[in-house]
């Protein structure tokens, strides 16, 4: 049965209770700005520190906006809230497959050569400037709040704003064999042993089943 990733942004008002809808085989809710609390806890999660939200949880007192990655069974019922994003996906139900979300820090006019992945996703930039080029497409101009899929297959150029600190969420899903290593396969296997002028701060990697 066909599958698709999707991005979807979700609003909350101050002190609004989450509850997301279900329906999806696996996903991510990743806090994007604002402050969400669980009950119970001693302190709210801001965004950036804490950036796993939970159904169940309180926005604070300025609201939160949270953006929720969903890989569906297609056909999916239309999501509720703002859709940024929504792309297929070959899965094969008898492989084993993980889902890992982590943020991508750039240095200031860092270059991430041209390379793969061993799976697919979407890409959220969160702060910042980024030139993509996927494949044999024309390069685009990324802003805050743009999203992006990549397939993993066709070789990925990007290319990180001079000016300001760029940064990007992730969330893809990848065999299950390679949980807790990077999924980067570059086109040139010399780039590997150079100096990369970016983090990565893994949030979820978890098996996930189909």
């Amino acid at each position: 049965m066909p599958y698709a990733l999707r991005l979807v942004e979700d609003t909350l008002a101050p002190g609004a209770r989450y509850a997301p809808p279900l329906g999806s085989t696996a996903g991510v809710l990743y806090l994007a700005d604002g402050e969400m609390r669980a009950e119970g806890a001693a302190a709210p999660s801001a965004a950036g520190h804490a950036p796993l939200a939970r159904p169940g949880t309180i926005a604070g007192p300025q609201g939160a906006r949270l953006l929720r990655f969903e890989l569906v069974r297609e056909p999916a019922h239309a999501p509720e809230g703002r859709m940024l994003l929504e792309h297929a996906m070959d899965l094969d139900p008898r492989a084993s497959w993980l889902l890992r979300c982590d943020r991508v820090d750039f240095e200031r006019g860092a270059v991430a050569p041209r390379h793969g992945h061993r799976g697919g996703g979407i890409r959220c930039l969160l702060r910042g400037r980024l030139e993509v080029t996927v494949g044999d497409a024309p390069m685009r101009a990324m802003g805050p709040g743009d999203a992006w899929f990549e397939s993993g297959r066709e070789p990925v150029l990007a290319v990180a704003s001079k000016d300001a600190d760029t940064s990007f969420i992730r969330v893809s899903v990848l065999p299950a064999e390679i949980r807790g290593q990077s999924s980067i396969v570059y086109v040139d296997p010399a780039e590997a042993a150079r100096s990369r002028p970016r983090t990565y701060t893994v949030f979820v990697d978890e098996p996930i089943s189909l």
